[in-house]
């Protein structure tokens, strides 16, 4: 992908001196007190925010957090509570400033090189998520140079995420999105093959789009999950009482088909574990998938599976994961994805993970460093599967090309 770094603007010294508005994902999870409880974004964001201030800009960033309702201030939607950890995490304070869309000064002077203020929540403007094209144009003209550090927004094309990109005098990719670009095009452009994706979850509904649009890339397309059993289903196994959607059977078929004419496979669980309820303490059972009895509950692939998928991952060239292939979170039912992590952590492929359920694995079982890319955006990531253009590449790419 074609697209200017803000790295590169640093290294380069076009950005001292210069006005520069960072679009970050602040969006952290706070408790009744209005506490934060996990602040990894704010920590995420730290790089983008020091290298401008250390390339003497004068820096402002905002966020969304939440859901608020535009132009109703509540104090629950303020970014008060981020203000003050970035304030910790910077040894500095930061400034929140409200009401800056027509322009704000600090102390009664404007913003200066070396200055860094927190402009309060952006979904509060109005016109923010319809991309208000006079918004856009206000955002923009506080600034010199707009950088998009937020990938988790990158599917949406809202005022401070695509409209300010089009009239800022420069617009380009903070480091989090720029490595996130990066690893999506080296996994889906131009990967290394054999391309695997592993895509699990409760629902084909969910994930049907990106299921087709991967059966047309991937050399293996593996299944789990609540997506396994409909696949199962299709392909004429019995499944017991097992979630899964009998309505969508033509359409896991027509995936396998896709797959089967490229000389590719849906690996279909020959083994799984199964219980007669829904239960972290219920006996857990493993059998062939042609023993699963008419009461039985297929949670999660069994051993013989497990060890067949994980060494088609071992000897892959590059890994796309988004979801669980079992119920991970009873124990008795967590062993295959916790077979099909280390085996991607083993692996000499390129690997790249997202969604939530799957960092929550990739935290569960210690494999952080061993994945090559963790992607930080949910509904943008599965997006990027599906095979759209996010609008936050589509426009950055734009502006670079002129």
């Amino acid at each position: 992908m074609n697209f200017i770094r803000f790295s590169d603007l640093c290294a380069q010294g076009k950005v001292r001196g210069q006005r520069v508005f960072i679009r970050a994902d602040l969006n952290v999870p706070l408790d009744e007190a209005g506490h934060i409880t996990e602040d990894t974004r704010i920590r995420a964001s730290i790089a983008c925010i020091r290298m401008a201030l250390d390339a003497g800009a004068a820096v402002m960033v905002t966020s969304h957090l939440g859901r608020p309702t535009e132009g109703e201030f509540q104090p629950r939607d303020s970014l008060a509570p981020v203000a003050a950890r970035l304030g910790e995490l910077l040894d500095r304070e930061v400034p929140l400033i409200a009401n800056w869309v027509d322009g704000f000064q600090v102390d009664g002077k404007d913003l200066s090189p070396g200055q860094l203020v927190l402009l309060e929540n952006c979904r509060l403007n109005r016109g923010e998520k319809k991309n208000n094209e006079v918004l856009a144009r206000k955002m923009a003209s506080l600034c010199d140079i707009y950088v998009h550090d937020a990938f988790g927004t990158a599917h949406r094309a809202e005022a401070s995420t695509y409209g300010i990109a089009q009239y800022a005098p420069i617009a380009c990719a903070g480091p989090l999105l720029a490595t996130e670009m990066d690893a999506i095009a080296r996994a889906l452009s131009n990967p290394k093959r054999p391309l695997v994706a592993i895509v699990a979850g409760s629902k084909v509904s969910t994930k049907l789009t990106i299921l087709k649009a991967l059966a047309a890339k991937v050399d293996q397309l593996i299944v789990g999950g609540g997506i396994a059993n409909t696949f199962m289903l299709a392909s004429g196994l019995a499944i017991g009482k097992s979630l899964a959607e009998r309505e969508l059977l033509d359409e896991a078929r027509a995936v396998m088909d896709l797959m089967k004419a490229r000389g590719a496979e849906v690996p279909i669980p020959t083994d799984v574990v199964t219980a007669k309820t829904f239960a972290a303490d219920a006996p857990a059972t493993v059998k062939a998938v042609t023993a699963v009895a008419d009461d039985d509950l297929i949670l999660d692939i069994g051993p013989q599976t497990t060890a067949r998928l994980a060494a088609q991952l071992m000897a892959a060239g590059t890994i796309v994961w988004n979801g669980p292939v079992g119920v991970f979170e009873f124990d008795a039912f967590a062993h295959g994805t916790e077979g099909i992590a280390r085996a991607i952590a083993q692996s000499a492929a390129f690997s790249i993970a997202g969604g939530g359920d799957t960092l929550a694995a990739i935290a569960r079982y210690g494999i952080e460093k061993q994945v090559d890319y963790i992607s930080t955006g949910g509904g943008a990531f599965l997006e990027v599967l599906e095979g759209k253009t996010l609008p936050a590449f589509e426009i950055l790419q734009k502006r670079a090309n002129g």
